[in-house]
């Protein structure tokens, strides 16, 4: 006689869910909607270097940098819903957009990203999955910080603090990340387009710059610009899941509630929505990332009435709030400290 076969409440009612999802037409996509934004973004950024050459070398170019930076991080949100086949109904047409805007207009390698970001949306926040947590600067739970000896285990306890004011370098980490992979002696698809591309936009810019400003003022507009778009796609990206709880590498949990349990979704007025990008829905985005972002909204109702539901707790905050958790719980892990945002079910694995 056969061992009977236990049903999973939480994966029978994400099936259900899902149905919903798909009969509501969620998953329907809105290239009609992502065009405009698109071409507004690479026409900019092509406008503001043309602005450039012709402004003059006055310091008032940097506001051109700042801008720059921001068009670079709105191009940033797209190459990565293009990549999650959010856009368009043909893969190829997808995976095409986020690359050419990840590498001809950012600077960064798409199979490389799309690797990582893949391994990260599989298995959020846990040890040896996830491989957003393995940075190197800071430690993201109390094993890493416990590991961590002199200087280096010191700067740890305060490391919540000099979290925001590294927030504006990770466009120099992600460039010089993308440089490593597509130069590395890895398996990389496309390598020399990868190559044409990044380099393209990581020599070409600065050459024009040098070539159109003095020395100083050029370097200063290189940093700017990268700067506010590390600050713009780093801050949107880190609101998500840092201080969520996170499980051990042998965890096992049904997708539902590892989706939801392990994401943080930001509420807020016109400003913080257009600076998340459509990360303020990061719950949603992880149960079905191939929803577009236009259908984010009304696929929140139907995922918040689905939690509720079942008992699941459903994380939302302002971006203060967030951010306040974040800087507070990195200070406590960096103090190798219990981590104090660990849910029911992780403390069920924890002991």
């Amino acid at each position: 006689m056969g061992v009977p076969v236990i049903a999973n409440p939480y994966v029978e009612s994400f099936l259900d869910l899902s149905a919903r999802v798909h009969d509501a037409g969620l998953l329907r996509r809105r290239p009609g909607l992502y065009w405009p934004r698109i071409l507004f973004w690479t026409i900019g950024m092509v406008l503001l270097l043309v602005a450039v050459v012709l402004a003059g070398d006055g310091w008032y170019q940097l506001i051109f940098a700042a801008l720059l930076g921001v068009a670079m991080s709105r191009l940033g949100f797209l190459s990565h819903e293009a990549a999650h086949q959010e856009i368009f109904e043909d893969r190829r047409w997808n995976e095409w957009t986020a690359r050419v805007l990840a590498g001809l207009f950012i600077g960064l390698s798409y199979g490389w990203w799309m690797n990582k970001h893949s391994r990260h949306h599989a298995h959020p926040n846990k040890e040896g999955s996830d491989p957003d947590l393995d940075l190197r600067v800071l430690s993201l739970t109390p094993e890493r910080a416990a590991v961590r000896t002199g200087l280096s285990a010191r700067l740890a306890r305060y490391q919540g603090w000099y979290f925001l004011p590294l927030l504006p370098f990770e466009g120099f980490a992600l460039h010089v990340t993308s440089v490593k992979n597509i130069l590395g002696p890895g398996h990389v698809k496309l390598r020399w387009v990868e190559i044409l591309f990044v380099g393209l936009r990581l020599l070409g810019i600065p050459i024009l710059l040098f070539l159109a400003l003095p020395f100083w003022l050029a370097l200063a507009f290189l940093v700017v610009q990268t700067l506010v778009f590390g600050l713009l796609l780093g801050g949107a990206f880190a609101a998500s899941h840092i201080g969520m709880p996170v499980v051990p590498h042998d965890a096992k949990l049904d997708f539902l509630r590892r989706q939801v349990y392990m994401s943080r979704n930001i509420r807020g007025n016109l400003l913080v929505r257009y600076l998340m990008g459509g990360l303020q829905y990061q719950i949603e985005h992880h149960l079905f990332p191939r929803v577009p972002r236009p259908n984010l909204p009304a696929l929140q109702k139907l995922v918040r009435e689905h939690c509720s539901t079942l008992g699941i707790r459903y994380t939302e905050m302002t971006l203060g709030e967030a951010y306040k958790v974040i800087i507070g719980y990195l200070n406590q892990v960096g103090l190798r400290n219990r981590d104090p945002f660990a849910c029911p079910l992780v403390l069920q694995y924890r002991g």
